[in-house]
């Protein structure tokens, strides 16, 4: 179980800073019965401040100034995670910071990382199909979708948009081959048929117990 001082410290900054890519709580179950630290009052600044940031870069899009608020918020992002790598939620945000900076094989390290403290991480598994999908590979993005599936139909929703809406910026371009954006396409046709023939199966975000 979950200590109270990590649960006021996320519900803290989520509170602070209610994103629709915000940091959730973490999950209610817990393998290990160590007690956590509480963070510290300048990881909760830290950590707050990104979000902010972030949440700049976003509404920035297309501008030079959104690369300098991914870039401060990787900077906090960093410092906190040297000063405190055991926050799941800490590598994840500093993975999106990377991603939207271009450093692909930094993100899917951060991802990998909020992964190992927080296996099954649904933010982070999205996250990381993204970055597969930027760095063209295809196969693991699918994984990443069918994995979300499985567990989190709400967030493999996200990332299946998120495949659509990469696809329209790769029309005309040369770097992915012709046939394998029409096979990507194809493929995401019919599983957003199969989300939404399954719907009334589960609840939204619910497990399935199928791929």
């Amino acid at each position: 179980m979950r200590t109270r001082a990590l649960v006021t410290f996320s519900a803290a900054l989520l509170l602070a800073a209610p994103l629709v890519w915000a940091i959730p709580s973490p999950s209610l179950e817990d393998d290990s019965s160590a007690p956590k630290a509480a963070p510290s009052a300048q990881d909760s600044a830290l950590y707050t401040d990104a979000l902010k940031l972030m949440k700049q870069g976003d509404d920035l899009q297309g501008r030079a100034d959104a690369r300098e608020a991914y870039a401060s918020a990787r900077t906090k992002l960093q410092s906190l995670v040297a000063r405190s790598p055991q926050i799941a939620e800490a590598w994840n945000a500093l993975g999106y910071t990377q991603r939207r900076l271009g450093a692909y094989d930094d993100a899917l390290a951060s991802y990998a990382r909020a992964l190992e403290l927080k296996p099954g991480y649904p933010e982070a598994l999205e996250y990381r199909g993204e970055a597969y999908l930027r760095m063209n590979r295809i196969q693991e993005a699918k994984q990443a979708y069918l994995d979300l599936f499985a567990t989190n139909r709400t967030i493999a929703a996200t990332l299946l948009e998120s495949m659509r809406s990469w696809l329209k910026t790769q029309r005309g371009a040369s770097a992915v081959d012709a046939s394998v954006l029409t096979d990507l396409e194809q493929w995401v046709q019919e599983r957003s048929q199969i989300a939404t023939q399954t719907a009334a199966l589960t609840r939204a975000g619910a497990a399935a117990s199928w791929r």
